[in-house]
This record gives structure tokens, sequence and C-alpha cells, in this order.
């Protein structure tokens, strides 16, 4: 790897028989999407307008327009974030996604890694008082951990930014714990579309909160960067019909998740408690090597700072998927050393 912090799990599962290394709902589009984005090409003879996007952003959420500004994929947030401003103290807090600390080095900062220690809880007394910027996960890639909102309120203070990534927040039924629809001083929320929608070639994605924040990062936006099918797929995801299928989703999620956990237990493998659409699990050094070396793609987690290669990041899928996995693990995995043998008497 040229960067690890640029390492992602479309890499590991493209020579994959089986991908359990990529975050993306498996399952068939709904139909009303795949509508919308057959109907959007219509309007790729004119420039983009995401107009239409951000007032159904707004009205998801409900919160006013100048709060909203539609991108392409979260990933754009996190390099219009980091050219915000000539940030002095930026903290990220790991382990998490390391694209918003790839995108700030890049634009030459200086960043601090807060690296929690196992079970990786936020715990904001840790955050240094002197941070300008603060950026995390929630719920958190790759640890599935769910922060309380109220264990990120008092992150807030005059004169910081607090950017928190709620990808995978869709996964969660209700979104408890979630402040895209809070409005405080300081404050942005990113979203991605991408994932719970299976749409990961459309970058599609958005940012909500403080608006003065939010205007600083349009005027860095490249001009036309939300094409028209993301616009229409900004429409399609946040209406009332995908309110509805989202939630579904979530718990067909849960229900997976909860298949591959206990999988993980009868084995014995350490694993955390997720709230998202995959699992962190300790398996132990090797072993994410030999499952690629039999067809199956899990996410190395070294990448991440605050993990080892013992951990890989599992994501969920059905059930017959997971339990060839878990087939695999039970011959891979290292066994632990047989006992001596009693002294005979």
């Amino acid at each position: 790897m040229d960067d690890p912090l640029r390492h992602h799990g479309d890499v590991e599962a493209r020579s994959a028989d089986l991908d359990l290394a990529v975050n993306v709902y498996d399952g068939p589009r709904p139909r009303w999407l795949d509508e919308a984005l057959r109907a959007s090409l219509d309007e790729v003879g004119a420039y983009p307008d995401a107009s239409r996007a951000q007032a159904a952003v707004a009205a998801h959420h409900g919160r006013p327009v100048d709060g909203v500004l539609v991108t392409a994929g979260a990933a754009e947030v996190f390099t219009l974030v980091a050219r915000l401003r000539p940030w002095r103290h930026p903290v990220v807090v790991h382990p998490q996604f390391t694209e918003p600390h790839a995108a700030l080095e890049q634009a030459g900062c200086r960043v601090r890694s807060l690296v929690l220690p196992p079970p990786f809880v936020l715990d904001p007394a840790l955050v240094p008082d002197e941070a300008d910027l603060v950026v995390l996960g929630n719920p958190t890639n790759p640890t599935g951990v769910l922060h309380p909102a109220e264990a990120i309120r008092p992150l807030l203070r005059r004169g910081r930014v607090v950017v928190v990534d709620e990808a995978f927040m869709d996964c969660v039924p209700g979104e408890r714990e979630s402040l895209a629809g809070v409005r405080l001083p300081g404050l942005v929320v990113v979203r991605s579309l991408t994932k719970h929608w299976g749409i990961p070639g459309i970058r599609a994605g958005y940012v909500v909160g403080d608006a003065l924040v939010v205007a600083g990062l349009a005027l860095n936006q490249t001009p036309w960067s939300v094409g028209s099918t993301a616009a229409a797929a900004v429409v399609a995801c946040t209406s009332p019909a995908a309110v509805t299928e989202a939630r579904r989703r979530a718990e067909e999620i849960r229900d997976g998740r909860e298949h591959l956990e206990k999988g993980l237990a009868d084995l014995g493998i350490e694993h955390l408690p997720s709230t998202a659409s995959f699992v962190l699990a300790r398996v132990g050094a090797g072993v994410h090597d030999a499952l690629r070396d039999e067809g199956i793609a899990v996410r190395r987690a070294d990448t991440f700072p605050g993990l080892d290669g013992g951990w890989v990041r599992i994501a969920v899928r059905r059930p017959e998927v997971t339990d060839r996995l878990i087939d695999a693990l039970r011959r891979t995995r290292p066994r632990p050393p047989s006992p001596p043998p009693s002294p005979q008497r």
C-alpha cells in the first residue's frame, strides 16, 4: 500500500469469489430508485442542478436549506472540510474511517490522532481543549460502536467545528443518536447514500449542519460536482417511500448481523457488538490472508489507527453467505495450543 489511510475494502473485493469486505447492501435496489436513476438520463444534456436535492434533504431532516449541501458522496465532504480553513489543531477520533484523516494531511494539516482504547467508546474528556476541529464516526467504521448523542454534544464549543460521519446511521432502526436534525453552532453531520441503497458507483451524499460552516464548504466545492444522476438519487432516497424501505433494510441488516455475531461467538472469536452493516472481529494473525487464499474477502483492519493485523471487518450478508464464511473461519483460524498431558501417577 502506498498509503494505508487510503486503503479501502473495494480493493480487497476485486479478485474475491465471496465479498465480505465492502459494506454495501447486497440486495436488489427498489424499483422507484431505478426508475429515478433512469429518468435522470433525460437531464444529462444540461448542466446539473442540485437545488431539488438540497430541498429534499432539508425537508427530510426538518431543517432550512441553507444548512444543507449535496455532495459527490461523503468523501467529497471530508476534502471540503480539510480546505475550509487553516486548521491549527485538528483531531480525528480513531479507529474510524480514514478518509477524513487522509484529506486533512493532503491539505497540509498536522493531524492529531485520538486513538480510543477497546471497546472504542467515546469519552469527550479525552479530546484536547485546543482542538479546533474534531472528526468522529457514528456508528463508527470499522468498530460498529454507536456513540450516544449526549457524549458528542459536549465536544461543541466556541471556535470549534465538530464533524460527525453518519454514513452508517441508516443501518440503525429509527436512527437513534443521530444529530442530523439538530441545529447547534459548529456541528455538521455527513451522510452517504451509496451503501444503504447499493449505489457506490453513483457518488451521492450530503452534509447538514451549521449554516455558516456549510456555506464555507460550498465555497470550496467544485462547480457541478454533483451530477444529474446523483442529484436524482438524493431526491429519491430522501422520499417518504425511502424512509419506509430504509427502516426495513435496517431491520434486515440487524437480523443478518445477529446471525454473524452468533456464528463468531460459537467459534469463540472475539468481536465487538455492532450497530452497523459490519462486525469488527479479532480472528488472529494470518487469518485474513488465509481467507483470501480461499477466495473470501474480508476487510483487513490494520490500516485503521489503533488496530493490528489480528482484526478484520466483516460485512453483514445473507445468512447463507455468512455461513460460508463461518465454515472457512472454522478451518483457518489459529487453534489454541493443547494443554500439556497430566503427569501419570
